[in-house]
């Protein structure tokens, strides 16, 4: 018994993209990067700005704790991780890891008399004064 096979070829016509098509895909997604990325950008030194500042209320309130233990705030920023004090009401640590740099990385600039305390960051550029991203940042 011989079977016959009645296969039909089917050819299917596979079509690609032209390079004209590429091309203008390509342009699209340049131009919406070029609207979207600025916007990304602000939101970026925004979110910073906002860090630093939610980083010195956090602070703040780790010396507002101390000087309510103590009697006084800190010389320095460490005095919050260990006691310089020698005084027996210090209760620290009053922050749960070491004292933070900002977001750029820099130190948060502190300076106390005892009864009083500024803390600020520089800003972006790590330099007293500046507009804008580079302005100093204080609560």
């Amino acid at each position: 018994m011989k079977y016959q096979s009645n296969c039909k070829t089917i050819r299917v016509r596979s079509r690609g993209f032209t390079i004209i098509e590429l091309l203008i895909v390509m342009a699209i997604l340049g131009m919406l990067a070029v609207m979207v990325a600025p916007n990304l950008f602000n939101q970026a030194s925004g979110a910073r700005r906002d860090a630093a500042l939610s980083q010195i209320s956090a602070i703040g309130s780790a010396l507002d704790t101390h000087r309510l233990d103590v009697g006084s705030y800190p010389d320095e920023l460490e005095g919050l991780m260990v006691n310089t004090t020698d005084r027996s009401t210090w209760n620290g640590p009053y922050l749960n890891n070491n004292v933070p740099r900002d977001p750029w990385g820099n130190e948060y600039q502190y300076s106390s008399t005892g009864r009083t305390y500024t803390l600020f960051s520089f800003g972006a550029d790590g330099r007293a004064g500046g507009e804008d991203d580079d302005a100093d940042i204080s609560r």
